[in-house]
């Protein structure tokens, strides 16, 4: 692995495409709807990206997935993707399902389209966007004559709040002791390695704990389908370890792998600079030293330009292209300065990057 001693991975990863994403979008919730092709293409591009980056699936010790198909088929394919030609090195026994992992869910709204014209003559444009984006908007209960009724423990309807709270409840009991207690496991604690699939609204909901975001600002983070995120605690005191960054929606410990695939879903996600910023350069740095070479950084850009589609309006990629220009193949630059490139190229933008006030929980500051 990449990172130091003392050191517990948390890897959260986002169901790929089902067939209610996309343009006929539909309020999902708890209906157990399976993956697209598209979808099984992401789950195993997910996996090859964590294996390119030193996460194999053998030093996954434990995963953790909703009890929804589309969750589980992603966290299948992901580890088996991470497994590579060592399909031996990995179990679905090692899967443990949740369903406080589901999707939150959408009351009387379940399995209708998003833009349905019935729903918003009905309820109104904005009483639908507060149910759907606020903490504390809950749309109307089903029934049991509904479509897609289920008995307990599935609800009758939630806000996001209410997800939340099963959510972190989850984080308590079942996976922070996976990643920091639970002995007979192959990997001490100190370089373990967890993954959770899930749904969108039950990350968003995890990662505005581990960041503390408050709740008017939960609504901004986006969390793309397949996109690993991974977040880093230092295993004795069970604090994040990474430097906050800036994102959408704040800031946050989280770091987002990036690829040709998946730039421009986590260019959605973030503003230029801040997690934009590392994500890019973990992208290039492979040996995870925090320094790249003039060769790497261009050997990287061509990477993630090869299929003609990554825009180069980004400021991110527009400083790295420039500094590419300037480094000769041998030079190398270590990620501190590419940082402050980047910071003073978004500075018109009025963004934050670095903070004074930024605490590390650790002994030293460590650049994760």
């Amino acid at each position: 692995a990449r990172h130091g001693k003392n050191v517990s991975t948390l890897i959260l990863l986002r169901h790929g495409k089902s067939k209610w994403n996309g343009e006929n979008e539909r309020f999902s919730g708890w209906c157990d709807v399976p993956l697209t092709v598209e979808g099984r293409v992401e789950a195993v591009g997910a996996g090859q990206l964590l294996r390119r980056r030193g996460f194999h699936a053998k030093n996954v010790c434990v995963a953790f997935s909703s009890e929804l198909q589309r969750a589980h088929e992603t966290c299948e394919l992901t580890l088996a993707s991470m497994a590579g030609y060592e399909q031996h090195t990995w179990s679905s026994s090692r899967i443990r399902k949740d369903w406080r992992l589901n999707e939150r869910h959408y009351g009387a709204l379940q399995g209708h389209f998003k833009n349905d014209p019935d729903l918003e003559a009905k309820f109104g444009i904005e009483t639908l966007i507060s149910w759907r984006r606020s903490m504390h908007g809950r749309p109307p209960p089903m029934d049991e004559s509904h479509e897609y009724y289920q008995p307990p423990p599935a609800p009758l309807t939630e806000n996001l709040q209410d997800c939340q709270k099963r959510v972190v409840e989850c984080w308590e009991d079942s996976i922070a002791p996976s990643l920091f207690d639970e002995e007979n496991l192959p990997i001490p604690p100190r370089d373990r390695t967890i993954i959770v699939v899930a749904h969108a609204n039950t990350l968003r909901s995890l990662m505005a704990h581990f960041d503390n975001v408050p709740d008017d600002q939960v609504q901004d983070i986006f969390v793309p389908n397949s996109v690993p995120i991974l977040y880093r605690f230092n295993c004795k005191t069970r604090q994040c370890l990474s430097v906050k960054l800036e994102s959408g929606y704040g800031d946050s410990h989280a770091r987002w792998m990036l690829s040709a695939e998946n730039h421009h879903a986590i260019t959605n996600a973030h503003k230029p600079g801040g997690t934009l910023t590392r994500a890019l350069f973990d992208a290039i740095d492979h040996d995870g030293d925090m320094e790249i070479t003039g060769a790497e950084l261009e050997a990287g850009l061509k990477e993630l330009r090869y299929d003609n589609t990554v825009v180069n309006d980004c400021v991110v990629m527009g400083v790295a292209e420039e500094i590419s220009r300037q480094l000769r193949p041998h030079d190398s630059m270590h990620y501190a300065e590419f940082e402050r490139r980047t910071r003073m190229a978004c500075q018109s933008l009025t963004l934050k990057h670095l903070n004074p006030e930024d605490k590390v929980v650790s002994d030293e500051v460590e650049w994760y």
